[in-house]
């Protein structure tokens, strides 16, 4: 990546926006939280009138949890959400965690999908972030300048860029006809929160004599998440019926569990696609409108967020005029490989739960295999992101900082203006011209085994060492000339 400095253009006129974002889901609704933090004008405009209102519970995995708590969201999140002991994550297979994962958030977070929709949709706003409803993008034209959206209902909106965070079916994709390969649906399953009618010990007793193709897990006030194989493919537009459940899980578990009084009743299929490119010129695709793959292992919401958090501070930078085009372009460098191995884990993790007896035999043979402390932290490490290491040249650079102890406070905590962070042992090091752009914290006290570290707002590593001169070149690469 190059240090070219780049001086940011006064917007034209009759461009009141720096950016748009299609979707207000929670990768659209974070972005759009991240740019405001560096001052970006943000409008999201959102298909839907109302935000979804079905009760359908999701949940936040380990590094999802840790980037809510750099920006300090995360007290709020679980003020309306359900902790839970993180483990039993990759196919279901019920192994707990180690004790001793490199976190200082060794758990999971259940929450409300429209709870954590309001949560970020607020914060969003109160950073100054617009929010507009019933507002869907029918066309998109770019040009050298800037983005223009075309909304539904003829209006024609302009802004500087434009990120598509409008889902799996996204328009913004198929606007920008960019290619989207993968496999499409062969398979579909059933998923549904419910109440049941049998205690909890009748259900436990099923799952562990059945061949892990169906699930009941309780959610709190009597809930459960069900899942179960539909008997075949149908129009996923077509919502299943409580009667659909209870015949299939009398067929696939030998019992109904006497389900009933349903929040939401869903369909979902195999389809695994991930888009060519995340960038195209001035438009980007973040979310399920880069990359869909079946929710096994819950790693669809997490992969949105993180896209959000990385993409943020580099598209900021690239308004605000330091940033290069080569910062921009590391979004797709970065996030396309780890968007790809999600999907090999969640074939992977399909392949598992299917009922044939090749597949029943591996799962048998890999649930032996977890009990080998190595091997169940590598799979876990997967689900919940903490394997994500991005590839800068040099094997000490590219992974996340755990949240460790400071003089005062957390790190976590220095995060929270989405700004970098060169935190420094020594006392002798400085952010020089770059102070604009990367706090500078002097605490020998800090509980890091390296001199010095430069953390991006992200909190990867960018730079270890204790050399001015070598500093001096990291910050460049990330961050630009230095002012002055």
């Amino acid at each position: 990546m190059g240090s070219t400095q780049f001086t940011a253009a006064p917007p034209a006129p009759d461009t009141p926006f720096d950016v748009i974002i299609a979707g207000a889901g929670p990768t659209g609704l974070l972005l759009a939280a991240e740019l405001r933090l560096h001052d970006v004008r943000v409008l999201v405009l959102e298909r839907d009138t109302e935000p979804v209102s079905f009760v359908r519970v999701v949940g936040l995995h380990i590094r999802s949890i840790e980037l809510l708590a750099m920006r300090g969201l995360l007290t709020r999140v679980l003020d309306h959400g359900r902790r839970r002991p993180a483990g039993g994550f990759f196919a279901g297979i019920a192994k707990p965690a180690p004790e001793d994962l490199d976190t200082a958030h060794a758990y999971l977070v259940g929450i409300p999908q429209p709870v954590l929709v309001r949560l970020l949709e607020e914060h969003a706003v109160a950073m100054g972030a617009h929010v507009r409803r019933g507002r869907a993008v029918a066309g998109v034209e770019q040009d050298d300048e800037g983005v223009t959206v075309v909304v539904a209902d003829g209006a024609r909106l302009r802004s500087r860029y434009l990120v598509g965070c409008d889902g799996a079916r996204s328009t913004v994709r198929k606007l920008l006809g960019v290619g989207f390969p993968g496999e499409p649906t062969r398979a579909q399953t059933l998923m549904g929160e419910m109440a049941v009618g049998v205690p909890h010990e009748e259900i436990a007793a099923a799952e562990a004599a059945g061949d892990g193709t169906f699930s009941l897990r309780p959610f709190g006030a009597g809930a459960y998440r069900v899942v179960v194989p539909a008997a075949g493919v149908v129009d996923r537009a077509e919502p299943p019926t409580l009667e659909e459940f209870r015949v299939r899980l009398r067929e696939v578990a030998g019992s109904d569990f006497g389900v009933h009084s349903p929040r939401w009743l869903s369909r979902f299929g195999d389809a695994t696609r991930l888009v060519e490119r995340y960038r195209v010129g001035r438009v980007l695709l973040a979310g399920d409108a880069a990359h869909v793959h079946p929710p096994t292992g819950g790693q669809g919401l997490n992969l949105g967020v993180q896209d959000a958090v990385n993409l943020g501070w580099k598209l900021a930078g690239r308004v605000r005029g330091w940033a290069s085009e080569g910062v921009l372009d590391s979004y797709h460098v970065e996030r396309h490989p780890v968007a790809a191995a999600v999907l090999d884990n969640t074939r992977a993790q399909v392949e598992l739960l299917s009922s044939g007896p090749g597949a029943r035999a591996v799962r048998r043979l890999l649930t032996e295999l977890m009990d080998i402390d190595v091997v169940n932290r590598r799979l876990i490490e997967k689900i919940t992101a903490l394997d994500v290491h991005y590839d800068f040249g040099d094997d000490r650079l590219g992974g996340r900082v755990r949240d460790v102890d400071l003089t005062r406070g957390r790190l976590y905590d220095r995060l929270r203006t989405g700004r970098g962070l060169l935190l420094d042992r020594t006392g002798r090091l400085g952010a020089g011209g770059w102070a604009d752009r990367v706090d500078h914290l002097a605490d020998p006290a800090a509980a890091l085994d390296v001199p010095c570290v430069l953390l991006r707002p992200d909190g990867h590593v960018a730079w270890v060492g204790d050399d001015q001169r070598d500093l001096d070149a990291h910050l460049s690469r990330w961050f630009g000339e230095p002012a002055g």
